[in-house]
């Protein structure tokens, strides 16, 4: 049996702070092999660098996956080129730089494949991401069993169908993007633990981790401004499911979270 935990969405310093800071305690409290974050927005609330990333990396995530912003901040084709556990949608046109996929070896020896997907509901046009799931999980299959999907995606009815479509496929199927824990944990009749959405890790004061008067604004103005993350204390959320590194099965997942005062 092995242990994965998997932090929501990193948002801006105040969510890079609250990852260096508490992250090191749940590594020692639960003891997972592998740390999964999703680190879409740890630059200032838009995309990732070097900068931003390394942090993470330091506080002990093993790889990052991305999302809709990938493309946003400068230096990311080669930061996707020169960085193998930075994990960019899998259904993105093909010939982009970086990996949409890899196989990650465990301190324990255990291999644990991860993949990131892009919803297509209420997005910017992608690739269908059902169709690329499935050359993906054939090719991690041949190293391991163990698969953990990433699936950035805004509609809760296409994340839980991806997490069907994957049932007794793959290990896990976890949901980012919308950066409010979804209380619907659990492991589908075939093996795999879904849960709609992890959360975020930023600032507890904010929407979505942004500014709550700018947000305020625009929705009441409907006048466009440019989102500012917030700050002042953080929350984090995340999940830990158990996987059997036997069969790829999940035997349990639940939510944990760290409510700064």
């Amino acid at each position: 049996m092995l242990r994965i935990l998997m932090l929501g969405d990193v948002v801006g310093r105040p969510g890079r702070t609250a990852v260096s800071r508490h992250l090191p305690r749940l590594i020692e409290e639960h003891q997972p092999e592998i740390v999964i974050a999703n680190g879409e927005n740890a630059a200032g609330g838009l995309g990732i660098n070097k900068g931003t990333a390394v942090p993470l990396f330091d506080a002990g995530v093993n790889v990052i996956t991305l999302g809709n912003h990938v493309w946003t901040q400068q230096g990311m084709n080669e930061l996707l080129g020169s960085e193998p556990r930075i994990i960019r949608p899998a259904n993105l046109p093909p010939g982009l730089p970086g990996r949409g996929f890899g196989v990650f070896k465990t301190k324990d020896g255990n291999k644990i494949g991860v993949m990131n997907l892009l919803g297509r509901t209420f997005m910017e046009p992608v690739d269908d991401p059902f169709r690329a799931t499935d050359a993906i999980v054939r090719e991690i299959q041949r190293e391991t069993p163990v698969i953990v999907v990433d699936i950035h995606a805004e509609a809760t009815s296409e994340k839980a169908a991806i997490a069907w479509y994957l049932d007794g496929r793959v290990s896990a199927v976890l949901g980012t993007h919308t950066h409010i824990p979804t209380c619907d944990e659990r492991v589908l009749p075939g093996g795999t633990a879904f849960l709609t959405d992890i959360g975020m890790v930023g600032p507890r004061d904010s929407i979505l981790g942004m500014k709550v008067d700018v947000v305020v604004e625009r929705f009441r103005t409907q006048v466009k401004q440019k989102f500012e993350v917030a700050s002042g204390p953080a929350i984090l959320s995340g999940v830990i499911i158990d996987v059997d590194n036997q069969t790829g099965r999940a035997s349990s997942i639940s939510r944990v979270s760290v409510i700064e005062d």
